[in-house]
């Protein structure tokens, strides 16, 4: 599993080098599979709001998560937020689900939602199998 790792990384190091305008794949050619949900707390939130709104928002999350909307959650480190990886595809249905939860709905939480898909760059490996 490290080769594959440490091949994966050289293949990401090295193709922006090797590749041209011309054979670089577009973003576009492989699916969203995923949805990274980067989530930071919106200041100011009182003692007595994060009181009132967590064990909803607990609760909400987790039956997210029991549904499989929520393949993996996180806390921030540096205590700003959560971090959760999305089974969904869709950016507006990813927003909409984590805005209705109780911390958006109180505009307390905003989240970044980066698309998330299969490492393209790995396009290449198959080309050069074919041609040999």
């Amino acid at each position: 599993m490290r080769h594959v790792c440490a091949a994966l990384a050289l293949t990401a190091a090295i193709l922006p080098v090797t590749m041209t305008a011309q054979t670089a794949p577009s973003a576009s050619s492989v699916p969203t599979t995923k949805i990274l949900a980067i989530g930071s707390l919106v200041p100011p939130i009182s003692s007595d709001q994060m009181n009132t709104i967590m064990p909803n928002e607990v609760r909400a999350t987790v039956e997210l998560y029991f549904e499989g909307k929520i393949d993996q959650w996180w806390s921030r480190q540096d205590g700003k937020g959560v971090v959760f990886l999305l089974n969904m595809t869709s950016i507006e249905e990813a927003d909409s689900m984590l805005g209705n939860l109780p911390l958006g709905i109180a505009k307390k939480m905003m989240f970044q939602l980066v698309p998330l898909g299969p490492l393209n760059p790995l396009h290449i490996l198959l080309r050069d199998q074919a041609v040999k």
